[in-house]
């Protein structure tokens, strides 16, 4: 039997006002992506960005051919992983918060999801910046569970790898930060398996967190939204 080709990679990475930093975020990606010997493309998914990013993403398409650009005017980090999957051309499927996710750490999670393409695989960070960090993590990943049915201590870390077969993945409807409840969600409700990969690292790789009081309540209340939500999804 003849084997066919070997699987694309395709990671997406939402960019938000990160122009004065993904150039070396994704000259280290380029270098271990290309250790992994499997073929690979960089979907940068720029949205709402009030800096040079797009113009910055594209000057890096020109450079690495393994980089194309999508971009949207709205804010989102729900909308920029869908539309950058929707432009995926992979067989296996990679998002990742870039800021926070270090080129080592994307590696290792990328070749347990080429050894395992029948699971979800997904990062849960061992450290945290600070005991506020991690008691509003602890609160919304124990409401998750409550809600949604959802066992794991960190619903949100990322990367997060998948094959193109785990299509309801491709369906998700959270724009903003519901995204990744509503990703573990889909794969309880669809019978995928989920295999959670320890990550370490806690370098900020640049820019500012986005994560403040405000968006941590919007994240508590949009838990309970989405569970009211999806009891009236069908199966």
């Amino acid at each position: 039997m003849t084997a066919g080709p070997p699987p694309l990679i395709s990671v997406v990475l939402p960019v938000h006002n990160q122009a004065a930093h993904i150039g070396a975020i994704i000259a280290s990606y380029h270098e271990v992506l290309a250790q992994l010997g499997q073929p690979y493309e960089i979907v940068l998914s720029v949205n709402g960005s009030s800096d040079d990013s797009v113009d910055v993403c594209e000057k890096l398409a020109q450079t690495y051919p393994e980089i194309r650009v999508v971009s949207d005017a709205r804010a989102g980090w729900g909308l920029a992983v869908k539309n950058g999957l929707l432009a995926a051309r992979g067989d296996l499927l990679c998002y990742t918060n870039c800021a926070r996710t270090s080129a080592t750490d994307l590696r290792q999670v990328l070749a347990r999801g080429l050894d395992r393409p029948n699971a979800v695989i997904k990062a849960t960070r061992r450290v945290r910046d600070n005991w506020k960090r991690r008691l509003g993590s602890t609160l919304y990943n124990a409401e998750c569970r409550l809600l949604l049915g959802v066992k794991t201590a960190d619903v949100n870390a990322t990367p997060k790898v998948f094959s193109r077969a785990h299509g309801a993945l491709l369906d998700l409807a959270s724009d903003g930060d519901m995204l990744d409840a509503e990703f573990l969600f889909t794969c309880r409700r669809n019978g995928y398996p989920v295999i959670e990969v320890p990550i370490f690292g806690n370098r900020r790789q640049g820019g500012s967190s986005t994560t403040g009081y405000k968006s941590a309540v919007r994240m508590y209340v949009g838990a309970y939204r989405l569970w009211r939500e999806i009891r009236g999804r069908p199966r």
